[in-house]
């Protein structure tokens, strides 16, 4: 398990360092130049003296080389330092910390709501004896798949906030401003779990262990609850630790949507003016959560199926 766990750590750093260097190229590959956009916002073509814009490229470090920016910006997140946002003058840090908690909020709330849609649609489902009904359950995840975020949250404003009023339409006033916003990153998601963990158990009520365990009296829901269910959840438990990625990402246009503060706005106005150290350090926080659930659900499969351990022991 040592090893295992170093191995996976090795794979982590080189995630964050692709992650890191990938985001520094693109950032420098957009048009435009991030001191103008600091000394001319909203492109008002002002004056802009020389001696002024100079000055404040060399206090950015945007006058030296681009390789010697690289390594420099590396050094410092390595060390916990993510620079300061060009926009607002404060640490990138600090900034994150004050728009994180909201996005974890709505992460968490989604993430909770999808697994809970996903399996109660996959199990029941699968479930069901008659074939049309079966059917008709699982053509709803494509269908919740096809739809657009954006468009599936308009339509959630336009009927429950300003049509029925059951809920704010705008803000982080209260768990009441979540409910639509979850539904919105969450029901899409659900269906990709749903539609992994559906196919999985009609994989696995064809196995022999299955047949074994009826003709031994063992319930039909008893069977398909835990015999079943168990040894087909090792795919989704895969799922899960992607659609975290899933979720931050979605969260920027959810947040949009509902203007919402929270990590996604803060990525938005970031990436329009081109703040580079907050767009990186928004970058590599979600790459350590990526990284960090994965790694969890990576030590969650031994304890849902003890031979993933086992087969491990014997490939080494």
């Amino acid at each position: 398990m040592g090893s295992y766990l170093l191995r996976r750590l090795g794979q982590a750093a080189v995630v964050l360092w692709a992650a890191f260097t990938v985001s520094f190229v693109i950032l420098y590959m957009l048009p435009g130049d991030p001191v103008a956009i600091m000394l001319n916002p909203g492109g008002q073509a002002t004056y802009v003296d020389p001696a002024a814009e100079a000055a404040l490229r060399a206090e950015l470090g945007f006058d030296k080389p681009l390789i010697e920016q690289y390594f420099t910006r590396l050094v410092a997140a390595v060390q916990g330092d993510f620079g300061t946002s060009i926009r607002t003058g404060e640490p990138v840090l600090d900034s994150l910390g004050g728009a994180l908690p909201e996005t974890l909020k709505l992460a968490s709330a989604s993430l909770l709501l999808a697994i809970t849609l996903g399996m109660t649609l996959a199990l029941t489902a699968t479930f069901m004896r008659a074939r049309w009904l079966r059917e008709a359950l699982l053509s709803l995840p494509p269908l919740a798949i096809s739809l657009p975020g954006f468009w599936v949250g308009l339509m959630l404003l336009q009927v429950f906030s300003f049509g029925l009023g059951w809920f704010p339409a705008f803000g982080n006033d209260g768990v009441a401003s979540l409910v639509l916003p979850a539904i919105t990153l969450g029901v899409p998601t659900g269906a990709v779990v749903a539609q992994v963990l559906a196919n999985s158990l009609g994989a696995t009520w064809r196995q022999p262990f299955v047949e074994v365990a009826r003709a031994k009296g063992v319930s039909r829901l008893r069977t398909h609850l835990v015999h079943v269910l168990r040894n087909a959840a090792i795919p989704s438990l895969t799922i899960v630790g992607l659609i975290v990625g899933s979720s931050l990402a979605g969260a920027v246009v959810v947040e949009t949507v509902y203007s919402r503060s929270g990590v996604g706005r803060l990525l938005q106005g970031a990436v329009a003016e081109q703040d580079i150290p907050m767009v990186q350090g928004l970058v590599l926080v979600s790459a350590v959560a990526f990284v960090v659930v994965n790694l969890l659900v990576d030590l969650t499969y031994p304890l849902v199926d003890p031979r993933i351990t086992t087969r491990r022991r014997v490939g080494a």
